[in-house]
């Protein structure tokens, strides 16, 4: 824990005394091979079609910023739900990503992998090629199904820089909420 902490007083010093030397950079290496990103992303929001339990066709957004200065390109992402009583499943054959945000949809963007580890509640995507510094992606991933059961859900989101051995940064919590529908 006391590492994070560290490494970023360490780049907030470097970027107070050298501002245009960050911008720059490729990226944060250490000597063991590790590539860490200069100026993390950032996780915008996350949104759903539709908010009833059991409801078929929904689509979860997932928006991310990539700054300039993040010194290294995006590879991966992982979202994990970390929170809610039912497992949401993904027909990952239906994930898409673009460039832009749900209502302002820009150029469709290569997935080289998308992965599920079910025993985690992961989901993995690595882009081909790696998304550039200074765009804003949206991850949109189809449930076969929302949940049956109402409440929170919390999906952890994780990128990774371009890298052999990349240091994924937790960028927040994209946090969905499902009502069970009323009936009159």
């Amino acid at each position: 824990m006391r590492f994070p902490f560290l490494l970023g007083t360490a780049l907030t010093l470097v970027m107070a005394i050298a501002p245009d030397a960050v911008l720059k950079a490729q990226a944060v290496q250490l000597r063991d091979g590790t590539v860490y990103f200069v100026q993390p992303p950032s996780l915008e929001g996350a949104i759903t079609t539709y908010k009833t339990t059991y409801a078929w066709g929904a689509t979860y957004y997932f928006t991310i910023n990539l700054p300039e200065n993040a010194g290294e390109p995006l590879q991966k992402i992982t979202i994990n739900q970390h929170e809610g009583v039912d497992r949401v499943r993904f027909d990952l054959e239906e994930t898409i990503v673009f460039e832009g945000k749900p209502r302002d949809k820009g150029q469709k963007l290569q997935l080289k992998d998308v992965t599920s580890d079910r025993k985690t509640r992961t989901v993995s995507l690595t882009f081909d090629p790696p998304i550039p510094p200074g765009k804003t992606i949206t991850i949109a991933l189809k449930p076969y199904q929302n949940p049956g059961v109402s409440g929170v859900y919390l999906f952890g989101v994780k990128a990774f820089p371009a890298g052999e051995k990349s240091y994924g940064q937790f960028l927040g919590y994209g946090r969905l909420q499902f009502y069970s529908p009323t009936f009159l």
